[in-house]
């Protein structure tokens, strides 16, 4: 976002028809569109901020078909072909981004390089091990074990590499796709909220100022679906995850992406800013992740980064960028690409991206491309967001007993006892009688209180003081200091409580 502007496009208020509209302007609406307009369908695009302004503006910009969650995994949960269909799509993704770039000579800084996966000091290795052996089995057969990464300053023991992985600069890439959309007879529109979205013979979005778009198709690539109370939402659940960005000497680290094996892992990559003699690289390191509102504790878990950053980088001269993103992790480790469940035949999600959203993305655009268009794909089955893994079921039942939990904040007291508690620039949730009240005291001291009662399905938010939000815990709901929602999947805003 600091070396990346999109301008923002016109917003939507007449009523228009096309044959897709897709509702999301990051990597996964883009790519959808992109797609689908070079197969000469019209398409709509809508963002209630501008293009990339959610998770695609915060992401750290891996592109790789080494999966967080291990190809071990995922071949026990989804078997050896759904692992060996994991990595082709991951792996054409990146191919597909390559391609992309060329075709549309989109400057957005695309490099092919390795990745380092590797265990923590005193940790056995044999995930490793087990790792090679799945990755190989699932057609990956060019990662091999090396001795370490390729570190200077901190020697990680063995470790295995991924060749061909790659990075690039997503917005620049966003930019690009934007132009060749419009140049394809695509439209974009930006500062424009889907309220409502249906589908049917035509579907139908109604935007929050009055725009209407009908359809033949409708794709909801809101990160997670703002269109779903629960269909999808019971087998995903919603993570902060948080990231530093480090100065270090141009070349000091070699140019890789590299991730460690600890729950939540970490994950690190460079990136150069500025040109010549004044140019140097920032150490782009990632992780100490946690339930989205269910802490709040920002700076504990930015120094735990920084210390554990500073340990294997001793060159690092400051500390230049912080911020955090949210992460949405499915039950089974795989995104859910397609149809949505218990929705109209022609309505279609795409979520649940894990560590690996740029790629889910991207595969999200080329399999719904083909769904659309009544084509085959070998990938549908494995991202069917319909789909029950059994072998999965354990996990589904911890994250939502771990929802239930949260519940029980309707009924337990505020988090201050009274107003005169908070303090300029924060919040707070108060509990008058029965009933919840988010309070914020803006940096003047002006008070705006609105109904702490999430409005997806009825969970109490939490203040986050590192972003000035109030989140939700039991889905992930994420709305602004004055109520209003900036991630789903709530699609309205906190009730505001007129002051008596």
């Amino acid at each position: 976002m600091d070396t990346s502007k999109l301008p923002l496009e016109s917003s939507l208020t007449e009523e228009i028809s096309t044959d897709v509209c897709i509702v999301g302007a990051g990597i996964a609406g883009m790519s959808t569109a992109y797609s689908l307009a070079r197969e000469g369908k019209a398409v709509v695009v809508l963002d209630d901020g501008p293009i990339g302004g959610g998770m695609t503006a915060r992401t750290t910009a891996h592109l790789t078909n080494a999966l967080d969650d291990r190809y071990f995994e995922i071949e026990r949960l989804h078997g050896k072909e759904g692992a060996q269909l994991a990595a082709a799509s991951h792996t054409e993704a990146i191919n597909a981004i390559e391609a992309i770039v060329k075709r549309e000579a989109i400057r957005c800084e695309f490099v092919r390089l390795d990745g380092f996966l590797f265990v923590p000091p005193r940790e056995p290795t044999k995930v490793l091990d087990d790792e090679l052996d799945a990755v190989h089995r699932a057609g990956l057969t060019d990662v091999e074990k090396v001795d370490r990464a390729p570190w200077d300053s901190y020697d990680t023991g063995p470790a295995l590499r991924f060749p061909r992985q790659a990075q690039f600069h997503p917005l620049k890439y966003l930019a690009g796709l934007a132009q060749a959309i419009k140049a394809n007879g695509g439209r974009i529109y930006t500062q424009t909220h889907a309220a409502s979205i249906a589908g049917g013979k035509r579907a139908r979005v109604t935007t929050k100022d009055g725009g209407v778009v009908t359809a033949g198709s409708v794709v909801v690539a809101t990160n997670t679906p703002v269109n779903d109370l629960i269909a999808i939402h019971t087998k995903q659940a919603s993570y902060q995850t948080y990231v530093i960005g480090a100065r270090v000497p141009k070349g000091s680290v070699k140019r890789a992406l590299y991730w460690d094996t600890l729950d939540p892992y970490h994950y690190i990559r460079i990136e150069t800013v500025g040109n010549g003699a004044a140019a140097y690289d920032v150490l782009i390191v990632g992780g100490e992740d946690h339930k989205t509102g269910q802490a709040d504790d920002g700076a504990k878990r930015f120094a735990a980064l920084e210390r554990w950053t500073r340990r294997r980088f001793p060159m690092i001269e400051s500390i230049d960028y912080r911020w955090s993103g949210e992460v949405i992790e499915p039950v089974d480790g795989v995104a859910f690409i397609g149809r949505n469940p218990l929705d109209a035949k022609n309505v279609y999600v795409a979520t649940g991206d894990s560590g690996n959203g740029l790629t889910h993305g991207t595969i999200a655009g080329l399999l719904i491309t083909d769904l659309i268009l009544n084509r085959k794909n070998a990938w549908a089955r494995l991202y069917d967001p319909s789909r029950i893994t059994l072998r999965a079921l354990p996990k589904f039942i911890r994250e939502n007993l771990n929802v239930a939990v949260q519940y029980a904040d309707v009924v337990f007291a505020g988090v201050v006892g009274s107003v005169e508690e908070i303090r300029p620039g924060s919040g707070a949730v108060v509990a008058r009688g029965l009933h919840k009240v988010a309070v914020y005291r803006d940096p003047k001291g002006e008070i705006r209180e609105h109904s702490a009662v999430c409005p997806h399905l009825g969970g109490i938010v939490n203040w986050n003081t590192l972003e000035n939000t109030w989140d939700c815990p039991c889905h992930g709901s994420r709305f602004d200091a004055a109520g209003k929602v900036i991630q789903g999947p709530a699609n309205s805003d906190l009730v505001k409580i007129d002051a008596e």
